[in-house]
This record gives C-alpha cells, sequence and structure tokens, in this order.
C-alpha cells in the first residue's frame, strides 16, 4: 500500500526528512469534506456558523486527546517499561510508544465531552451541535479508514481472496492476503453518513441523530471486529477493547431510546 509520503525542503531543511502518513492525509481530507458540509447545515438551522467554530474546535482538542488516551490505557501492560527508562528523552521516547497510537472510540468519546461541556458552557443549542456532528464523525471516520487501509494499520483476518500488503506501517499485516476490513467500515461510515446527512436536511429525528449513530455505528462495529486481524488491540474475555466498548454504547443508547419512547407514550 501507501503508507506515506516523505519531503525534502533543500533550500530550508537541507538536512531534514518530513514524512505525512496517509493516515494523516486522508484524515484532513475528511476534516475538509465533513466540516464544512455540517456548518451549511448548521447555519440553515441555526442561522448562525460563528458559535459552532469554537465547539468544533474544542471537539477537535477532545478528539486528538481522547484517542492516544485510550490508545495507552489499552497498552498499560506495557507501562512498566516507563521506569526502565535511561533518562528524561528516553522517557518521552517510551511514553511516546505506548500513547502513540489512536482508538477510535477515544476520539469520539473525547469529542462528545469536549465539545458538549464547551456547547453547555456557552448555552449553546446542544441538539442542533449534536445533529450537525453525528454526519460529520461519520464521514470523517470513513475517510480515516481509507488511511488506515493505505497505511497498512487495523488490518483484517487472514483470507485467501483478500489483499496483501508488502509494505504496511505494521509489520505483523505484510506477507499474507487479509480481508480489507478498513475499507469495508469506510464505505458503511459514507453511508451512515449520507443517511444522516438526508435525515439532517429534512429536519428527521430532530435531537436524536447523534444517538442514532452512535446505536448504529456500536452495533456494526461489535461485528466487523470479527475482521479485524490485528491483536495488539487489547482483549477481555474473549472480546476486543472495541466489542467491550460497542456493547456498552449499544445498551446505554437502547436505554435511552426506550425512556424518550416511555416518555413520549405518557405525553
Amino acid at each position: 500500500m501507501f503508507p506515506g509520503f516523505t519531503f525534502y525542503f533543500p533550500e530550508f531543511f537541507p538536512a531534514e526528512k518530513f514524512f505525512l502518513s496517509s493516515y494523516s492525509l486522508c484524515a484532513i481530507i475528511g476534516l475538509f469534506t465533513a466540516c464544512p458540509i455540517s456548518i451549511y447545515y448548521f447555519k440553515k438551522r441555526t442561522g448562525d456558523i460563528v458559535m459552532l467554530l469554537p465547539v468544533l474546535i474544542f471537539g477537535a482538542v477532545g478528539t486528538f486527546l481522547g484517542m492516544h488516551l485510550l490508545y495507552g490505557i489499552v497498552n498499560i501492560s506495557h507501562w512498566g517499561e516507563l521506569q526502565n527508562a535511561n533518562d528524561f528523552w528516553d522517557l518521552m521516547s517510551r511514553i511516546g510508544t505506548i500513547f502513540g497510537g489512536s482508538v477510535f472510540y477515544g476520539g469520539l468519546f473525547g469529542y462528545i465531552l469536549f465539545a458538549g461541556l464547551y456547547a453547555k458552557l456557552k448555552k449553546l443549542p446542544l441538539k442542533d451541535i449534536a445533529d450537525v456532528s453525528a454526519p460529520m464523525i461519520a464521514v470523517f471516520h470513513g475517510f480515516g479508514r481509507i488511511g488506515c487501509f493505505m497505511g497498512g494499520c487495523c488490518y483484517g483476518i487472514e483470507w485467501e481472496h483478500g489483499i496483501m500488503f508488502e509494505n504496511a506501517l505494521v509489520e505483523s499485516a505484510n506477507g499474507v492476503p487479509r480481508v480489507p476490513v478498513q475499507l469495508i467500515e469506510a464505505g458503511f461510515e459514507f453511508a451512515l453518513g449520507i443517511f444522516l446527512w438526508i435525515a439532517l436536511s429534512r429536519r428527521k429525528f430532530y435531537g436524536i441523530l447523534l444517538n442514532i449513530y452512535l446505536l448504529i455505528y456500536a452495533s456494526v462495529r461489535f461485528f466487523l471486529e470479527f475482521l479485524r486481524g490485528d491483536e495488539y488491540r487489547g482483549f477481555f474475555l474473549g472480546l476486543s477493547t472495541s466489542q467491550i466498548i460497542s456493547i456498552a454504547v449499544v445498551a446505554a443508547m437502547s436505554i435511552y431510546f426506550i425512556r424518550l419512547k416511555v416518555r413520549k407514550t405518557k405525553a
């Protein structure tokens, strides 16, 4: 595949090489594709886009912190290596390795927490912000999964009719044909994002689009995990970390919709 691109600027940095990973490039494309559309619909609903911009900025900070924090938690078995650091820079290098990867669920919850707290503190329209965030998250993640495929991370199980990686960033992905689970999830995310954008444009499911996204995504993600072949993500009781989180999300959203239905029935 295409792990990334190396850039040279000999006129300014003769001894430096700059590497841009395919994942980062796809994430940037996803950001500049999904955000403007959601901003457009937010303006149609509220007549204002200025109030949404700081929400997205705080959400981006939460996404970055959350995805790396959860990755570090998943790799808790390696925390003991920190005490073997020889000096400060060695310690920083080890911390970078432990927390250097990313877990989508961590970024998702980080976005919801930071964006939600900011919106609540500033008394912004939470339902409108949540609604426009749902398709944006789905489409952004879809581009991210394409980046995963190009880089060779988050790879699938072995399959004789699959795709073989030869220069993936994760060495264990190379050499055998694998299920292109990254592309399967990307296609699902794009389809879900389009569905949510259509619902948003038609003012369907007002105030609960983010809840719908969480319920649908977590349900599908649980089963997609069975197609994943990277075993460094953490397992408990035969389930991956993401499967355990998916079960919790589906349970929480099911309870939410049941309570919503009960309230409507009583009303």
